[in-house]
């Protein structure tokens, strides 16, 4: 009878010490995972040839049909997104640039393949730098500082969020948010070296 019980007790430590490695094993390989997407997310650019309009799409016949929308030029921004913004700022490369780049971090959020804490505070920071720049074209002399900044955000989260179904995933994603700190660096574009 003691034989049967250390020969159990044995076996139950094995597969207890198996258990506890394999399950390391996969916390460590999701950590390599969410390291990845993380600095994906922070590489992911605005490109000047973007702003200039080099490499604009074409109108998309179903811009609509999923969550994800249409992104034909594969530059991380909806094409109708992208398409209205040219519309609405055809004169101004500033304002391309800062809406452009609010309108890539915000598309962030649909387009994960992984969506854990790391991933969203990673988003959320990218977003972040984003709003900022909005600011870097609005005079901060402006007594209209607010109001225009509010204008220029609000133009792209309603191009951005125009389903139900995206605002949805949106508070989805950012439910998975925990505390970070906001990232030095502003604009993608140096400004300055914008012509208008």
């Amino acid at each position: 009878m003691l034989k049967k019980i250390l020969k159990w007790t044995g076996v139950i430590i094995v597969v207890a010490f198996v258990a506890v490695v394999i399950g390391r094993a996969v916390y460590f390989v999701k950590q390599d995972k969410t390291k990845a997407v993380v600095e994906k997310i922070h590489n992911t650019k605005l490109a000047l040839a973007d702003v200039m309009g080099d490499n604009l799409p074409p109108v998309p016949e179903n811009p609509d049909a999923t969550v994800e929308g249409v992104d034909q030029n594969k530059n991380g921004i909806r094409d109708d997104v992208e398409l209205a913004i040219f519309a609405e700022y055809p004169n101004s490369a500033k304002t391309r640039t800062v809406l452009l780049q609010y309108a890539l971090a915000l598309q962030m959020e649909v387009t994960q393949e992984l969506v854990n804490t790391g991933t969203v505070i990673a988003v959320a920071q990218e977003e972040s730098r984003a709003f900022v720049c909005i600011g870097d074209v609005v005079p901060r002399t402006s007594s209209q500082f607010d109001e225009e900044t509010d204008k220029l955000t609000n133009f792209v989260k309603e191009k951005q969020l125009n389903t139900e179904k995206r605002k949805e995933e949106r508070t989805k994603f950012y439910e998975k948010i925990d505390s970070y700190a906001s990232l030095e660096r502003i604009c993608d574009i140096d400004l300055s070296t914008l012509p208008n």
